[in-house]
């Protein structure tokens, strides 16, 4: 009876996901790259109408400006998984100077490649020298390259967590890593996955940003990430820290976690009109966040940079600082927001989603 209910499993999600594909060549098409003869100043205005768009095509290899790919294996609970890790050009490190690192999680059908030359991140990494690593989902492991964010009651979600944790302690033990400075984001299954790690691991992430993804504790099972994906499942967090009330927290410092910590800020980012993974997550997943930090959401506003995609914000603060930060991009389909242009995923028009992240990820740094 188990191995029948597996199959019948593997086989439920490989049928939803073909139909999410097809939600997703309708609702995401790539556009041309506005552009600007001068930055413009943020300003409040009116929601906008999506704009129109076009077939994208898929994703190529990513050409960074110089610097280094080096790739890596690791091993862990869930099986290896394959990485590459960027590293800036022209690093020249002082004695004992660590650098910070980035965990960027690809969604399903993309590689770590693509996400890369989707997301554009290298170049930000270049410019204020960060490491970025990006792990690789093995087909064997889902047939689509979605990582297993929702199989929590098979275990098999937890232990790709773990085996996605030790490949940032491998880097740490061969490279300049400073281990109370990494940050994990990831867009969809990705998101999903980079929510769970940090729910699961909350000491040793400094910041998590989930850009159109769905609470790590709201599905069990491929047939109920569907649900979830549409919004008709209650947000949770995983069933062990939502039992657990928050306490003071602090980054962890050389890998050891301190006791009992508070789950890490949360940046959340999603289209208004993404057709495979429901807005209704965006904020659902904010709110939980923000409960269990204690925080309490403050005015909405709506925000624009230029001729590209407004966005409305919501943050809650708590001891006087942000600890939630909700970003819902108007007329952003299920695309990452500011990419590189006529790549699949990728919609050019939208705010500059890789700098947002960055800037959320530094602000810790600082309010550590």
């Amino acid at each position: 009876m188990p191995r029948r209910s597996r199959l019948f499993s593997m086989s439920a999600l490989t049928r939803a996901y073909q139909r999410n594909l097809k939600a997703f060549a309708r609702a995401t098409r790539a556009v041309q790259p506005v552009r600007a003869k001068a930055p413009a100043k943020l300003r409040v205005v009116a929601a906008q109408k999506p704009s129109s768009t076009r077939t994208p095509r898929p994703a190529r290899k990513p050409v960074p400006a110089s610097g280094k790919w080096l790739a890596g294996i690791a091993p862990g609970p869930a099986g290896a998984r394959r990485f590459q890790l960027y590293t800036p050009p022209g690093l020249a490190l002082a004695v004992d100077e660590k650098l910070p690192l980035l965990v960027m999680l690809h969604g399903c059908g993309q590689t770590g490649r693509d996400l890369a030359a989707v997301s554009r991140m290298n170049r930000l990494a270049a410019r204020e020298r960060f490491l970025v690593l990006y792990p690789e989902q093995e087909r064997m492991a889902n047939a689509h390259g979605c990582w297993n964010w929702f199989e929590r009651r098979s275990g098999k979600a937890e232990a790709e967590a773990a085996t996605l944790l030790a490949a940032v302690d491998q880097l740490a033990r061969r490279h300049p890593v400073d281990l109370s400075r990494v940050a994990v984001a990831g867009l969809s299954a990705g998101g999903s996955m980079a929510v769970l790690m940090a729910a699961l691991y909350p000491d040793r992430f400094c910041a998590v940003a989930m850009h159109s993804g769905v609470a790590p504790g709201t599905a069990e099972s491929a047939a109920t990430a569907i649900a979830a994906m549409h919004g008709r499942r209650d947000a949770h967090l995983p069933d062990a820290l939502a039992a657990g009330a928050p306490v003071e927290s602090v980054a962890a410092v050389g890998g050891k976690s301190p006791t009992g910590s508070l789950l890490p800020p949360l940046l959340v980012l999603h289209g208004d009109v993404d057709g495979v993974v429901s807005v209704r997550n965006a904020a659902a997943t904010a709110q939980l966040w923000a409960q269990a930090l204690g925080a309490r959401a403050g005015a909405i506003r709506t925000l624009q940079r230029g001729q590209r995609h407004a966005m409305r914000v919501t943050e809650f603060r708590a001891r006087g600082r942000t600890v939630v930060a909700l970003r819902e991009v108007v007329g952003l389909a299920h695309a990452w927001s500011g990419g590189a242009a006529q790549l699949s995923y990728s919609d050019p028009q939208g705010p500059d989603a890789s700098a947002l992240v960055w800037a959320f990820v530094a602000r810790q740094f600082k309010e550590k």
